[in-house]
């Protein structure tokens, strides 16, 4: 009997979200592995699709004739075992497609349509050389993979190492090679070539000796020229000559700036008590394999990252893996510096920032194991490590370890079932941690560990908190009060560097006519437009609409238009008015937009070319410059004003994270927060350094208004162009789920969402609240298989499980 295969089909349908059943043709009988992409046959007519092998079976449920596989596309699998048993896990709890969770794991080289070609690495006979490269060094995998036989005959070149498989997207990335050479002669060959040279041929001479030197290997030619201390003229020489042959040689593009000496690694420090205790308690897990969770809550400045580093170091000695994740790829600069000195060129990085070349060779060498540890954002929780000794999330209280699309998972959640399944602790690691994750910690569920005082000895800087009010009063509408502007003039007398934060881009919030009360607005979202001065346009910050900035208000044609809030443009503008001598480096998403200007901007910083760092939220956490005594928050009230349940959190979060930038050496550091709300407690707890009390009572509110830590929340979220038909279609799910769920179940909505258009679609929502509901998850795979069927026309229905924000 056939050999029958289950294959995942690229159609994200909620039809073909369990495998379907192929036929594997006979010459590839036994050579199929789970995790390879194959060409199927799909539908009623002549149409390929790709898929993944998950699966092998000896019976079809399907009565019919199956279809055979069209096509094998990989030699070697491209998700592993475990991956793809995550795979399946996350498409059931995040309610998504199996095929986007599998193409969420891989680089973008290998989700794009990728030509795949087969190099050769060692040698073959001359047949196999003819019939399949015809005579060259490497073909086109498409050329076979509709022919069984020839697939085998590469499949069998795979297992015994003679060949390797690139993915090259077409006039895109594809696997960087240097010139390099191979001699062409044996030995014996090459010394009667040396013998019949001219006596005065010296530079021949040696390339002869240094050809017999590496015989049958492959070696860059600069490598070459410098070893041999000869020109390239003289290897063109050798090349004409018969002595030797060209060949391209594969490198891994290098994401770094700095280069790495693995023979001068720095060694660790010298830990503190608290810091002992921790890797302690840690390294015992290592060892003993066991999946716990450790909370590491540590005041900004505490030695985290050491701890970090010791632990890893534990994994690594006893022959096993790393993975350490950080929220932001404005981190990854200083934290991946940091880790490649301590470990060299064991470190891997992966994260947005890189190019997809860049990407794909770094997981490359992940998968092929030569990369041990691996340093990422969000996606780098899907490593392809093998063998995970430890797991480490730093900042595990950032929102940005939430994906916002489909798959909606939460790269905690990820982690956690990784060290089950690889039976490696988890270190969540934070200042500030969710109150979810605390609340776990003090129910022992999670293991707390405490590092309550700074590494150097130093107190956590003293927080001054300026009350704006009188301030405007005062001198008018300005960003700055002048204790700020005198701490700052101060540090520029010191030499000293400072920290701004803002919570905003851009020139300033809106654009406003004085005569009708008119603010432009983004005409696909509910939303009005923000000003940019670099660019001279009106930007929407959520679908991307751009226009030019208008002279007269497009309603009543008047010329009395102004210009509302702030940005940081505008701050980086009154700033070079009050204070001409100051130096300032700008950091938004605007600024580093462009490929390693987070790295270059932080490094300029560090080197102190610049007397001032003003930027959003991605300078408040994880930097760590010796110089700076002095941090200033412009409007610590941004985030208080939002309709979220989080929003006094987040702001504590924040004021407590970017307060830590300030002192972190010998110097006192000082903190200034300008607001209009003194009196919030998470503004008056972050002054005080105090977190156990902003804890007891966010926990209370919580409690009242049953929110997480006490429920698990789901969104629902249905949007359509016409309204009516959005809020119908969540009308209908609210029925169907209050028939289903269980009566301690609470469901809010349907209500439209806060920003209720955007991109041109109008957005209803529904809030489910729940302690434990049987019922619930069955009931949501229902709607989701509901919401795909005819009667739900052009609404898109999404299901968020533990949203960070009802926005």
């Amino acid at each position: 009997m056939a050999e029958l295969a289950q294959v995942v089909v690229d159609v994200p349908t909620m039809q073909t979200n369990q495998p379907y059943t192929y036929e594997v043709p006979p010459q590839l009988a036994h050579q199929l592995q789970v995790g390879m992409r194959v060409a199927v046959p799909f539908g009623n007519g002549h149409r390929q699709v790709q898929g993944f092998v998950v699966g092998f079976t000896d019976h079809a449920d399907y009565q019919g004739e199956l279809k055979p596989i069209g096509a094998v596309m990989d030699v070697q699998p491209v998700v592993n075992t475990e991956l793809l048993k995550l795979s399946s896990w996350l498409a059931d709890t995040t309610y998504s497609f199996w095929i986007s969770c599998l193409y969420t794991m891989l680089p973008n080289m290998l989700k794009s349509k990728a030509e795949r070609v087969v190099r050769l690495v060692d040698e073959v006979d001359e047949q196999t050389l003819f019939d399949l490269f015809d005579g060259k060094d490497e073909c086109d995998l498409s050329q076979f993979q509709d022919d069984p036989t020839k697939m085998s005959q590469l499949l069998k070149l795979k297992r015994e190492k003679r060949v390797v498989i690139d993915y090259r997207l077409t006039n895109r990335a594809r696997a960087k090679t240097v010139t390099g050479i191979t001699p062409l002669l044996t030995f014996e060959q090459l010394e009667d070539a040396r013998t019949s040279l001219h006596p005065n041929a010296h530079a021949q001479s040696r390339l002869l000796s240094y050809l017999q030197s590496i015989v049958g290997k492959k070696v860059k030619q600069t490598t070459a020229e410098h070893v041999a201390q000869l020109k390239a003229g003289t290897f063109n020489q050798g090349a004409k000559k018969g002595w030797l042959k060209k060949v391209p040689i594969e490198v891994y593009r290098n994401p770094y700036e700095q280069p790495v000496d693995d023979d001068h690694l720095e060694a660790p420090l010298h830990l503190n008590r608290d810091q002992q205790a921790a890797v302690g308690r840690i390294n015992q897990a290592v060892e003993d394999q066991s999946a716990q969770t450790f909370l590491l809550q540590g005041v900004t400045g505490s030695g985290k990252t050491e701890v970090y580093l010791q632990t890893i170091a534990k994994a690594l000695a006893a022959g096993r893996t790393a993975l350490m994740l950080v929220p932001e790829i404005s981190l990854t600069p200083q934290i991946v510096n940091r880790v490649r000195r301590r470990f060299g060129s064991q470190v891997a990085v992966l994260h947005s920032g890189l190019s997809n070349g860049e990407q794909y060779d770094e997981w490359r060498r992940i998968e092929r194991g030569q990369a041990k540890v691996v340093v990422g954002a969000r996606s780098a929780v899907f490593a392809p490590l093998q063998n995970l000794g430890i797991i480490i999330m730093d900042e595990e209280h950032e929102t940005s370890y939430k994906q916002d699309d489909a798959p909606r998972y939460h790269a905690r959640e990820v982690a956690k079932w990784r060290s089950r399944y690889h039976q490696a602790p988890l270190i969540l690691g934070s200042a500030t941690p969710s109150l979810e994750s605390r609340a776990r910690a003090l129910k022992g569920v999670y293991q707390l560990l405490r590092l309550p005082h700074r590494v150097n000895q130093q107190p956590l800087p003293p927080i001054k908190v300026v009350d704006m009010r009188p301030e405007i009063k005062r001198q008018g509408e300005s960003n700055f009060s002048l204790p700020l502007l005198q701490a700052l003039d101060l540090r520029l007398q010191r030499h000293e560097q400072s920290i701004l934060m803002l919570n905003r881009r851009g020139f300033s919030s809106f654009m406003m006519c004085r005569d009708c009360g008119t603010v432009l607005k983004c005409p696909n979202c509910d939303i009005s437009l923000t000003l940019h001065m670099d660019t001279r346009t009106m930007k929407c910050h959520y679908c991307g609409h751009e226009e030019p900035i208008p002279q007269v208000c497009p309603n009543c044609h008047s010329r009395h238009i102004r210009y509302y809030g702030t940005g940081t443009e505008k701050v980086e503008q009154e700033l070079n008015r009050l204070l001409p001598q100051a130096r300032i480096i700008r950091m938004d998403v605007d600024t580093t937009r462009r490929k390693g200007m987070h790295e270059k901007l932080l490094r300029q910083f560090g080197q102190q070319q610049a007397d001032i760092l003003l930027g959003t939220q991605m300078i408040a956490k994880g930097l760590d410059f010796p110089n700076v005594t002095l941090v200033g928050v412009l409007n610590a009230d941004t985030g208080l004003g939002l309709p979220d349940f989080r929003a006094s959190e987040h702001t504590f979060d924040l004021l407590s994270q970017v307060s830590g930038r300030a002192g972190r050496a010998n110097k006192q550091g000082q903190v200034i927060i300008q607001t209009f709300n003194p009196d919030h407690y998470a503004i008056e707890d972050a002054q005080a350094h105090d977190y156990e009390r902003f804890f007891r009572q966010e926990m209370n509110l919580r409690h009242q208004a049953g929110y997480p830590p006490y429920y698990y929340t789901v969104r629902l979220m249905a949007s359509h162009p016409e309204e009516a038909a959005a809020a119908r279609a969540m009308a209908h799910i609210r029925q169907e789920l209050a028939a289903k769920l269980a009566p301690s179940t609470i469901v809010l909505g349907p209500t439209p969402r806060a920003i209720a258009r955007m991109k041109r679609r109008y957005y209803y929502q529904i809030v489910i609240k729940y302690k434990k509901d049987p019922h619930l998850h069955s009931a949501l795979q229902q709607i989701l298989q509901e919401t795909q069927a005819k009667g739900f026309k052009d609404v898109q229905v999404s299901i968020d499980p533990d949203p960070q924000y009802f926005m």
